[in-house]
């Protein structure tokens, strides 16, 4: 007989079955015949024994790949170890956390840093040690799931504002003592940047911190990611796992903040540091990027190829203009089975489906890197176009997908 849990594990694991929203991993493997020269070859991997061009990576600069990074994790895994042992308040903080957390405050102005093992460990633990219950909090609809978790643990009060509206903002700031206003600065299931100019401005003028989940544009948009960022924004949390090709975050903001999150978050009280390896990593990665600053140039060109292939495809896009480029389908089997097609063609995208996106928005999600070859671009464009036509799927435009997110 079996178990209650038991019994609600198979009742739901069958659920999402049915609805084409059962999450499975894939082993994945390299193979490095397809990867003798990583700088002019498009990232493939292999899964059952065939190979595949990678367009779902967020190893937006090709990083992940860099001999002379693999060198730098090498180096720093020989001088500290592999580990780091310890909480960062026990033994666990060295000299390599506090040379990255240098450079990044270096890189965006701002007072101080603190180091975690994932962004969505620095996202939720920074919603609920500075946010209680006193607290009214306004987000954009879309934030990720890691903030919107962090405010439901802090038991603050939080009220939404309509995808990048700076009107829906702007009334909900009016209305409410607010604490603070969240948003990305690329929505990393949309592609689409937040007006952080126009959001400061707003912030300040209610006297409200502003907080920007800067995953995603960190070390690949220009603008406010530079030393003048801690004028515009009052939080910046940058992840290492994007752009920067490797592993960890880092919350960002005045010595004041910084001391109280030590002082208080449990996360980090109570979790093993980052690695020192990984540390001295993602410092490498951030100066490889300063001085590479043809790869950010590299990348913007093939995100205009992808979108100016699919414009001549008639292949519908959200207008992104990032190298996250979503085509929402809608459906989630059908999502699913076009995403199956292209594998069979050899292209592996994101197939992305409900709670991820909301129920009726299912996508593919293509992410263009720096290290995509142009004719790989081309084929992926291809096959995609004739796969929809084949299918047969009513795609959701623009205009349709604005409209869901009102």
């Amino acid at each position: 007989m079996s178990s209650l849990l038991e019994t609600k594990i198979a009742a739901r694991q069958h659920a999402l079955r049915e609805q084409g929203l059962l999450r499975q991993r894939k082993v994945l493997s390299v193979d490095h015949a397809l990867n003798t020269n990583a700088s002019t070859s498009s990232p493939r991997f292999v899964f059952e024994g065939r190979a595949y061009v990678n367009f779902s990576s967020n190893d937006y600069l090709g990083l992940s790949r860099v001999p002379e990074l693999a060198e730098a994790l090498h180096l720093g895994a020989q001088t500290y170890g592999v580990g780091s042992g310890a909480s960062p308040l026990v033994t666990g903080y060295s000299d390599a956390h506090l040379a990255l957390e240098r450079e990044l405050c270096a890189l965006t102005g701002h007072e101080a840093a603190l180091l975690f093992c994932s962004g969505f460990s620095a996202n939720t633990a920074l919603m609920k040690t500075l946010f209680d219950q006193h607290d009214i909090v306004v987000a954009d609809k879309l934030v990720h799931a890691s903030i919107i978790d962090g405010l439901q643990d802090s038991g603050a009060q939080l009220k939404r504002f309509l995808h990048n509206s700076l009107e829906s903002a702007e009334r909900l700031l009016a209305r409410h003592p607010t604490s603070a206003l969240i948003t990305e600065s690329v929505f990393s299931m949309d592609g689409d940047c937040a007006p952080i100019f126009e959001l400061s401005a707003l912030c300040r003028q209610h006297h409200t911190w502003l907080i920007v989940d800067d995953a995603h544009g960190f070390a690949v948009l220009d603008g406010y990611h530079n030393a003048e960022a801690a004028k515009l924004i009052d939080v910046q949390v940058v992840t290492f796992g994007k752009a920067l090709g490797c592993q960890g975050a880092a919350v960002l903001g005045s010595q004041a903040l910084i001391d109280f999150l030590v002082s208080n978050t449990r996360e980090y009280i109570y979790s093993t540091a980052l690695s020192p390896a990984n540390a001295a990593l993602a410092f490498a990665a951030t100066q490889y990027s300063t001085v590479h600053p043809e790869l950010q140039q590299r990348l913007f060109e093939n995100i205009a190829l992808f979108k100016r292939l699919c414009c001549e495809a008639n292949v519908p896009l959200l207008g992104s203009d990032t190298a996250i480029q979503p085509l929402i389908i809608g459906d989630a089997r059908q999502t699913l089975q076009v995403a199956e097609e292209l594998r069979a063609a050899g292209i592996w995208v994101g197939a992305i489906r409900p709670p991820t996106v909301p129920v009726g928005s299912a996508r593919l999600r293509i992410t263009l890197t720096a290290a995509h070859a142009a004719e790989d671009i081309a084929a992926c464009v291809a096959q995609l176009a004739q796969v929809l036509s084949r299918v047969g799927v009513p795609l959701v435009t623009e205009r349709q997908a604005a409209d869901e997110h009102r």
